[in-house]
């Protein structure tokens, strides 16, 4: 009997110091009252309203949207097509997401996928005030978009520094998911400076925060209440939150907000290089020591890289003293010098390190691409940026017309055609190109979701290949 009573006392203690443990590992978990109190007034629910063509297409559920598989940008349109479509007319679309206000004059930042392409903007304030709002501007590349109402004296919200982000530290989000204005969720930042195939400007925090279609646009914060980054992207197979969001970086977002409030469009720097991941046999061919660097795998003539004389084959390892430590770092990295600006690189060239001074170049057709207004950017239908040719290039090249091509959208178009960085486009559609403008011309003269001949010279030979241009949507 004593010795029941004495295992009996040890598993009465056992139970104790579990239940303490249990109770004191729940005390330290965060709460997020008072967080939420303090900032969901300066919290906004966006609604944008666009005019668009009608098309045939057959009944895909009840809702009419078809299901993403990965990277869906989550603002969706709420307004279905009919049963089997109707063809021709045209008819209103409307979608939600989130915003924040960051200044108290009316200053509001959102995802530039949210009011893309939108006719009319409308703010929701945490009073229920509706308001017009005025797209200062957006930049398609990090996908940030700045909107002014006309209001004074709005709550805004404390800007964090995301750079003091760590791995495992706890963040919020307010947003607006499937309209449910001001829903909270919260998590962990599961790692940070993550690198998306489309998005080679902005280092994204990845959290399991829990994000769905609503939220895009909308802060995350730390557990001080300060905004470390911007709700932007999900990995989804069913439309749905899967555990892993990803935020835009507010150190980042603030810089493109600064530049379109002061200029009205955002500048990057910009090299002029093609270029490519090292792998282990790249490496080991080149005699570096281990898969990394960014490969250059061509110069284009007339450039700031052909001007500093990089060459082809050249590795760059980094950029005032920052490692490259893979090719997608090299984008990000110059992107953030100012155009005029000079660089320092680490330059491995014929098996030895050299070093190179870069004065940066402002990224072609920015001005185009990057901003003003809500309206898309033709040349976003095609998925690439192009550079203009110089005569002596196109002389030289034995060509009477044509663009570069520098950089193409892995999800767009000209991707799924095999077209790629350093391809000369000569024609589309039959018509001769010879300018960035005109390029953007044709293709906004493209009507309908027909397939339409592209004329490409790669390699010293001309190639034709098919495009489906979509309805510019």
């Amino acid at each position: 009997m004593q010795r029941i009573k004495r295992q009996f006392s040890v598993w009465l203690l056992l139970l104790v110091a579990t239940l303490g443990m249990q109770a004191a590992q729940a005390r330290e978990l965060p709460d997020f009252t008072e967080l939420v109190k303090q900032a969901a007034p300066g919290v906004v629910n966006i609604s944008t309203t666009r005019q668009v063509e009608r098309r045939s297409m057959p009944f895909s559920g009840p809702q009419g949207q078809e299901i993403p598989e990965i990277f869906r940008h989550f603002f969706g349109d709420q307004i279905p097509f009919g049963q089997g479509g109707i063809p021709g007319g045209s008819e209103e679309r409307h979608s939600l997401g989130s915003g924040f206000i960051i200044d108290k004059e009316g200053y509001i930042l959102t995802n530039a996928h949210v009011v893309d392409g939108a006719d009319e903007v409308v703010v929701r304030l945490n009073d229920r005030r509706e308001l017009n709002a005025e797209v200062v501007g957006s930049d398609a590349k990090t996908d940030v978009a700045l909107l002014k109402v006309d209001a004074k004296d709005l709550p805004t919200l404390n800007i964090g520094d995301s750079n003091q982000l760590e791995v495992g530290e706890w963040v919020a989000a307010i947003g607006s998911p499937f309209g449910f204005d001001h829903s909270v969720t919260s998590g962990i930042v599961s790692a940070i400076d993550r690198t998306l195939p489309s998005d080679a400007y902005v280092p994204f925090i990845q959290t399991d925060v829990a994000i769905n279609p609503g939220n895009s646009g909308g802060p995350l914060f730390n557990l001080d209440g300060q905004v470390v980054g911007i709700n932007s992207q999900i990995f989804t197979r069913s439309g749905g939150f899967m555990g892993l969001s990803f935020a835009i970086p507010i150190n980042v977002a603030m810089d493109i907000a600064d530049q379109l409030r002061s200029e009205g469009r955002v500048s990057r720097g910009w090299l002029g290089v093609v270029i490519q991941p090292v792998s282990r046999d790249l490496a080991e061919s080149f005699g570096l020591d281990g898969a990394k660097g960014a490969l250059i795998a061509e110069v284009a003539p007339d450039t700031p890289a052909a001007d500093a004389g990089l060459k082809a084959g050249d590795i760059i390892l980094s950029v005032n003293g920052e490692e490259v430590d893979r090719s997608t770092t090299l984008p990000r990295l110059i992107g953030r010098a100012s155009p005029g600006s000079k660089v320092e690189l680490e330059v491995l060239r014929n098996g030895e390190r050299v070093d190179e001074t870069v004065t940066v170049g402002d990224w072609p057709q920015e001005a185009q691409a990057g901003t003003s207004g809500a309206g898309q950017d033709p040349q976003s239908r095609l998925g690439v940026t192009v550079a203009a040719l110089e005569k002596e290039q196109l002389e030289r090249l034995d060509l009477e017309s044509g663009v570069r091509v520098v950089q193409v959208d892995p999800a767009g178009v000209a991707a799924k055609a095999g077209v790629s960085a350093g391809d000369i486009i000569v024609s589309l559609d039959q018509q001769d190109i010879d300018s960035p403008e005109q390029l953007a011309e044709v293709i906004g003269q493209v009507e309908g979701n027909r397939a339409v001949p592209l004329r490409l010279y790669r390699d010293g030979r001309s190639l034709f290949v098919a495009l489906r241009l979509g309805n510019g949507e």
